[in-house]
């Protein structure tokens, strides 16, 4: 049930209530999806503004099990959300709804008559490598329910880096008629794989990882940190909880595998790479391009496009520095071609 609440703060619940009995005809509420607006966040960039032809305003979400959501809402002006695409943006790790290039997407579409609603998942900032994979699909249903009460009826999912694989789990499992599409940025083909071959290469390292894992998961502490470090994209040695680990790099049992989800999102998929990218390795987008194509796969179409950098390949370059305009225009144009 959809109720809404407070209308001059723009609040909205998904309300899921338990049947009357007999003895107590009277609602109970079981859970709610919310979100209001709220003032400028403190600390953003002065950069962080719309262009001129869309405008900037901010949320406050709350998912169905109680966590908060910040989120960044773009709009085009003078163009009802009926007639309008949504685009949902999902980040990679440790990152914002204000990061690179989440900000890029949000400005330059926006500008272009689509709008953008940029997330905050669980796992931003310092909470990196401490979330349960399976629970940041509710932030980006959330995220979703909160486009549907706003009035828009065709979505797209976007996820850069870790978000890409978050976004493909929801849309293989979710198979909505207005979500129209999805789109990969910078994506890692198998996460699991990764961490353990080219992150950690230290095998050791990696089976103690996994059985101090393990052991966490039966003495019910999951949410704490294993002791010792994990290999990280950066090149550094990180904190990494018992649940992020099993969820997202251990490759008996982490559910992060692109190759595996692509092939079950029934929708177009459209990937792209920045080519001074250094954290996605070249053969990376082909895998998950080969497994969308492959025979029986539900996907609706699968496109990558490599976007061209003279640049040395960086880890800066997984954030579309040098291309964001090239990446907005790509995707407008895919968009396009969809009539979205």
């Amino acid at each position: 049930m959809l109720r809404r609440l407070a209308p001059a703060a723009l609040a909205i619940s998904l309300t899921i209530a338990a049947p009357p009995s007999p003895a107590r005809a009277a609602e109970v509420v079981a859970a709610r999806i919310a979100y209001e607006e709220v003032a400028r966040p403190a600390g953003l960039p002065e950069t962080f503004q719309p262009a001129e032809a869309a405008t900037l305003r901010f949320l406050v979400i709350t998912a169905i099990d109680g966590n908060r959501v910040d989120a960044a809402l773009w709009e085009p002006r003078n163009r009802p959300p009926a007639e309008t695409t949504l685009v949902v943006a999902v980040h990679g790790s440790g990152d914002n709804f204000a990061h690179a290039p989440a900000d890029a997407l949000g400005r330059g579409l926006s500008a272009g008559g689509r709008a953008v609603l940029s997330i905050s998942t669980r796992q931003h900032d310092d909470r990196v490598n401490t979330e349960n994979f399976f629970d940041v699909r509710r932030d980006i249903e959330a995220a979703v329910m909160t486009a549907r009460s706003l009035g828009y009826g065709r979505l797209v999912l976007s996820g850069h880096s870790l978000g890409n694989i978050q976004v493909q789990f929801y849309a293989a499992t979710d198979w909505s008629s207005d979500i129209r599409g999805v789109v990969l940025l910078g994506p890692f083909a198998n996460l699991p794989w990764k961490t353990r071959n080219i992150l950690m290469q230290d095998e050791p390292a990696y089976r103690r990882l996994n059985e101090a894992a393990r052991a966490m998961l039966r003495d019910g502490r999951l949410a704490e940190r294993l002791p010792e470090p994990m290999g990280f994209y950066t090149g550094q040695r990180v904190p990494v909880t018992a649940q992020h680990f099993l969820t997202y790099r251990s490759d008996a049992v982490s559910a992060a595998d692109g190759t595996f989800w692509i092939r079950r999102i029934p929708k177009p998929v459209l990937i792209m790479r920045d080519a001074a990218d250094a954290v996605i390795q070249p053969f990376e987008p082909h895998m998950l391009l080969s497994a969308a194509n492959a025979e029986g796969s539900l996907t609706q179409g699968a496109r990558y496009v490599l976007l061209p950098n003279d640049r040395p390949p960086s880890l800066a370059g997984h954030y579309f520095p040098d291309t964001a305009d090239k990446l907005v225009e790509t995707l407008g144009a895919w968009l396009a071609e969809r009539q979205l």
